[in-house]
């Protein structure tokens, strides 16, 4: 009733609410995705998706097609497997820093394995990107996902994200111009402790570190215990903390890059489907989609430096 490659198709576009770019993914022309789109709608006989110019969103249908789209594919891989064999199979090893781990990518990796049945993922989670970038110039991990330096050149760009100061809503958190800013930093070498000592040097503002922290769970709940200022990516600023205002009187950041390394011993096929599925969460900007609304400057922080 509902072929295989429309479903696909749908389930992409769904994943990346962009048709260019679920066209990219598969590998198709845009019009093919939008024919895929329009039959699977005239096959189950409702609108699954609403588009203009400018956006992609589900429908109430579109939602419930997502789960259904899952099962389909899933059981039509299966069955290809067991007939003669056939898709995507194989053992692919995939590290990812611990604070990337609040992004969308479970929902990421729990759809690539609906679509690809036959890979068996190994999944190492690691407190720090230097580790993973060891392990995998090592041969230990076929791909990772971690934090760079922004325009290191180092792997392949996921995405560029701003750095921001954060904060639990309601701390009341202030110190004066004399006074030192708290910071809840992670363990050293971190990218974002660097930049974030840099800035405050450069711009002549004192700090004390009140927490060291060895992975993102010790940063949240210092953080969410009021002890202190800390770094995240915009894109990865849990919801129950806040972005600080300029009022704080603290310095811009920088930015990070995302990337995504790859051995060059890693199976290819294996690689390029994760690396495509990763790829395909990524919207215009280059962030992987959150449709969490997130104001860029809090007024309720509550956070800021006094003058005498």
């Amino acid at each position: 009733m509902f072929p295989p490659e429309q479903v696909r198709t749908f389930l992409v576009v769904a994943q990346s609410l962009s048709f260019s770019r679920a066209a990219a993914a598969l590998g198709l022309g845009q019009p093919t995705v939008s024919q895929h789109i329009r039959k699977l709608e005239q096959a189950v006989g409702r609108p699954l998706l609403v588009r203009d110019t400018r956006s992609v969103t589900l429908t109430v249908d579109g939602e419930a097609m997502v789960g259904f789209a899952r099962s389909i594919l899933t059981a039509h891989a299966q069955a290809a497997d067991y007939f003669n064999g056939g898709g995507v199979r194989g053992r692919l090893r995939f590290g990812v820093t611990d604070n990337l781990a609040l992004s969308q990518l479970p929902r990421i990796l729990r759809d690539f394995r609906h679509l690809n049945p036959g890979v068996t993922l190994d999944l190492t989670v690691a407190q720090q990107g230097v580790q993973l970038q060891r392990r995998v110039e090592s041969g230990h991990v076929d791909v990772a996902f971690l934090q760079t330096t922004a325009g290191e050149g180092r792997g392949r760009l996921v995405r560029r994200d701003r750095l921001v100061w954060a904060a639990v809503e309601g701390s009341g958190l202030r110190w004066d111009e004399g006074q030192r800013v708290p910071l809840i930093v992670y363990q050293a070498p971190s990218p974002s402790r660097a930049l974030a000592v840099q800035a405050l040097e450069q711009a002549g503002v004192k700090h004390r570190v009140v927490c060291t922290a060895r992975g993102v769970n010790a940063v949240l709940a210092a953080t969410r215990a009021g002890l202190g200022v800390a770094i995240f990516a915009r894109s990865l600023l849990p919801a129950d903390l806040v972005e600080l205002p300029k009022s704080a009187g603290l310095p811009e950041l920088g930015e990070l890059d995302l990337v995504l390394l790859t051995n060059p011993h890693a199976p290819s096929e294996l690689a390029e489907a994760l690396t495509s599925a990763i790829l395909a969460h990524a919207n215009p900007t280059g962030s992987i989609h959150d449709t969490r609304h997130r104001p860029e400057a809090p007024t309720g922080a509550e956070i800021r430096r006094t003058r005498h």
